[in-house]
């Protein structure tokens, strides 16, 4: 019912954008100067409505419509490199507000001075896998920091990782025989209530050895089932490295380490730069990016993917 739902809104749009030409063609036909800037602004609004749908034609992986689990791990660099991965959650929270999509936190690390060591959110909206799964891998930093009184330049690292939400449990079958299920008190802010309670859940997936912490809801129920889609979306995307890497080892490929070189530079000095090192394509305005502002760098990456599969 829901991929009949989609199916449905997605030719409704497109006869809709139908209608829309048919009708401003109809007024240009009419060679009133009065109209012209109403048909100007309907023309603007026509070719946004068709780049978004450009855009989304280029999702055409099978998990690419689903909802998506985003993990954020700071990497070498200590303290800064904890802030650097705060930076970077805050970064996807207001690309997903600014999306329409519903991002939530469903367990956080907090770093010991500042920033997190590690967080996991669950961004749900039609085609979230499909936009961020250009995010996935090494993101790089390079400021003066602000946690060395000597305000010398320093370099941070932190691993994006990006999972889809299966729908069904078809995909990955999950023996409640495999599962060690612990709950302990939240290490968090939260309030009385979360302290006071074993409200945090911990999975252990016994034959891979796949661990998985939620803590940052108030209901133990909450945290266990937020914890399972993130099992069950890390057992998928193990299911498909394996299958990857027996399709390498046939042809002789080359594997490549996941924690490699970075895919993105930040550059906040000595000047102002963001360049993805996959596509070549950068911007001077650092803090539109770091506010959310990434859908150019996602659609040079999906249009680069396009190129590299034919």
């Amino acid at each position: 019912m829901r991929q009949l739902a989609r199916v449905r809104n997605e030719v409704e749009g497109w006869r809709a954008l139908v209608r829309r030409v048919e009708d401003a063609i109809e007024l240009a036909s009419l060679n009133d100067e009065d109209l012209r800037a109403d048909i100007e602004h309907e023309l603007s609004a026509v070719e946004s409505d068709i780049s978004q749908r450009e855009t989304k034609a280029l999702l055409s992986g099978p998990y690419d419509r689903d909802d998506a689990i985003l993990a954020i791990h700071a990497g070498a660099g200590g303290t800064d490199s904890q802030d650097w991965a705060a930076m970077l959650q805050r970064m996807y929270l207001r690309w997903s507000e600014q999306r329409g999509f519903e991002a939530s936190v469903l367990d956080t690390s907090e770093g010991e001075e500042a920033g997190i060591k590690s967080t996991t959110i669950s961004v749900d909206g039609e085609y979230a896998y499909g936009y961020l799964r250009a995010e996935k891998g090494v993101h790089r930093l390079v400021r003066l920091s602000p946690f060395d009184a000597a305000h010398r330049r320093h370099t941070s690292f932190a691993l994006v990782e990006v999972l889809p939400q299966v729908e069904t449990e078809d995909e990955v079958d999950i023996n409640p025989n495999d599962l060690r299920i612990d709950t302990y008190r939240s290490a968090g802010a939260g309030g009385q209530h979360v302290q006071k309670n074993e409200t945090a859940v911990r999975i252990t997936h016994l034959p891979t050895g796949l661990v998985v912490t939620c803590q940052n809801e108030r209901s133990q129920t909450q945290n266990k089932a937020n914890a399972m889609r993130v099992l069950r979306a890390r057992l998928l995307d193990l299911k498909q490295q394996q299958q990857v890497e027996e399709l390498e080892q046939i042809k002789g490929d080359h594997i490549a380490a996941e924690w490699g070189s970075q895919i993105r530079s930040y550059v906040l000095h000595p000047y102002q730069m963001v360049k993805d090192h996959r596509t070549n394509y950068e911007t001077g305005n650092t803090n539109n990016v770091l506010d959310g502002d990434i859908d150019a760098f996602i659609e040079a990456y999906l249009r680069e993917s396009i190129g590299q599969a034919d």
